[in-house]
């Protein structure tokens, strides 16, 4: 994954380039025009996923020349909830699939709370032992990596919402959304 962060970047730049080109040549207008934007913007929630992601493997791999701290438990579960996350965000932009996108902005708060779970046992551990600090901390940046990403994929969800239904509901209440 580390190594692949160039390629990442690289599509970044060429996809936002393809979408200026699009917008100066063909002059979309109304279900395109949001289409090309919401695609402008996706790409930038990707490219910082890629960052995230590249984090994680570094945090994995000083974490891997250390003895375990505790059975890592929350985090795989976390992971797999914001690997879907992202998935399903995808696939609701390729479809025009406003539930799913829903789908994806309801599961955040799920990973919010492993999140805080997480960082809450960690500070037990550091609070018992000081010679935890470092795992602990590599630990909750890894726990904070999977948040932000979700985060990104609610983003992506959001954008989606807007792309099909031309209603902004970033910043917005939950409950209003």
């Amino acid at each position: 994954m580390i190594t692949r962060d160039a390629g990442v970047n690289r599509m970044d730049i060429e996809i936002d380039a393809m979408c200026i080109r699009i917008l100066a040549l063909r002059q979309p207008a109304a279900s395109d025009l949001r289409f090309i934007t919401t695609g402008l913007k996706i790409n930038y929630d990707l490219e910082r996923i890629g960052d995230m992601a590249v984090n994680i493997c570094e945090r994995a791999l000083e974490l891997n020349e250390e003895p375990m701290l505790k059975p890592y438990i929350d985090i795989p579960r976390m992971a797999s909830i914001v690997e879907s996350m992202v998935k399903d965000s995808l696939d609701a932009f390729l479809r025009g699939d406003c539930d799913l996108a829903q789908q994806v902005i309801d599961r955040d708060d799920e990973v919010d709370q492993l999140n805080y779970q997480i960082f809450r046992e960690l500070l037990s551990y550091m609070a018992e032992d000081p010679h935890t600090i470092s795992r602990s901390t590599r630990i909750l940046f890894v726990s904070k990596y999977l948040e932000r990403i979700a985060d990104h994929a609610t983003n992506i969800g959001e954008m989606v919402v807007f792309m099909v239904k031309g209603k902004t509901i970033r910043h917005m209440d939950k409950s209003k959304k």
